[in-house]
């Protein structure tokens, strides 16, 4: 089994993940759903194999000794992969994902405007959240493409593994492998405040300590991006504040009212026609209203405004989902899947 046949076979099928698992064929993921690319079932010899290609030392200790480990690869001619190799029942398995070589805009992305506002913020706390393989690093990208091309700045990203490759355009782009040029995401963040950073990209904010880092780096004027894997604005909030200590939390919903800009929850959705997956997305702007809000411990309040906030460029998910439905793009089945009332939203479709 040739692992760059497999990988090439991804990308040509237009695949979003190939799947390498023992006891059922390499299967890749298109359009949403499992697609087998042979008959013939893989043994562990070849599982073993095909990841033994992969990676180096280093990375097969971390994979003996923790049973993970997260890399990117690029090959010459077929494409950049992100890369997720684990043990299972005593035997290896691997996700991986094909990453476009080429960063699309936040518009090519058809993400709403205000996300184009958001990227100019010169300062504060941005967050792009959703499950696993709903685009988040697509949009993070987007955004970092879009301060590159319109700022004079220094960018500086921690990645778990690096996906996007950033030329420097207007900006200089210093882009840092968690686990090849830093030790973890808590201790690069706090080495970037003395890198003289304008803007600050968190692949992800995994951990206490890198939540109040990445806190304090917007509370002291950097603009700082990150992802986590929650699925709406309010949830995003809530988690942040919960992963403290109780008595560290009324001083937290200060802060983060402080530095909020805006919260960017996505959802991947099978495009009716089998083309692809098109995002439903809900976006909170921080308003004066919704920082009082949560200063006040008060997010129970915030879908209200987020349903009120056209104005200011805010939409719910379930009014993203119901713009889809009526351009044709998605199913009512799926509409009702991810929204997240039923029963409004089927009063909105029938109004």
């Amino acid at each position: 089994m040739d692992f760059k046949d497999l990988f090439r076979s991804v990308t040509e099928e237009g695949g979003s993940d190939l799947h390498i698992t023992v006891g059922v064929p390499p299967t890749i993921r298109k359009n949403g759903k499992l697609v087998r690319l042979r008959q013939e079932n893989l043994t562990p010899v070849e599982t073993e194999k095909f990841i033994n290609q992969l990676i180096n030392e280093a990375q097969r200790k971390e994979l003996e000794k923790i049973g993970q480990v997260d890399f990117s690869i690029s090959l010459s001619g077929i494409g950049r992969f992100r890369v997720n190799a684990f043990k299972q029942r005593g035997v290896y398995s691997a996700a991986i994902r094909p990453v476009n070589l080429s960063v699309s805009t936040i518009k090519e992305l058809g993400l709403p405007e205000v996300v184009s506002k958001l990227a100019r913020k010169t300062k504060g706390l941005i967050l792009v959240t959703g499950p696993a393989g709903c685009g988040k690093s697509t949009t993070l990208a987007s955004i970092i493409n879009q301060i590159n091309e319109e700022r004079d700045c220094h960018i500086l990203t921690l990645e778990d593994p690096i996906e996007y490759l950033h030329k420097h355009k207007k900006s200089i782009v210093n882009q840092r492998e968690i686990g090849n040029d830093a030790v973890s995401y808590a201790k690069s963040l706090k080495a970037a405040l003395r890198e003289d950073p304008d803007v600050i990209l968190v692949g992800e904010m995994r951990d206490v300590d890198t939540i109040s880092i990445a806190i304090t780096a917007a509370e002291t004027g950097h603009l700082v991006l990150s992802t986590l894997h929650t699925t709406s604005a309010v949830s995003t909030i809530d988690r942040i504040i919960d992963v403290f200590e109780p008595y560290r939390q009324q001083r937290v919903r200060v802060q983060l009212s402080m530095v909020i800009q805006g919260v960017i929850s996505q959802q991947l959705l099978r495009r009716r026609d089998e083309t692809g997956r098109i995002a439903a997305v809900e976006v909170m702007i921080a308003t004066p209203a919704i920082k009082s809000l949560i200063r006040e411990g008060k997010t129970h309040q915030i879908d209200s405004l987020i349903q009120t906030g056209a104005e200011f460029g805010m939409q719910s998910m379930d009014s993203s989902l119901l713009s889809l439905y009526k351009k044709d793009f998605i199913s009512y089945e799926d509409v009702l899947a991810y929204a997240s009332s039923q029963e409004n939203i089927k009063r909105l479709l029938e109004s």
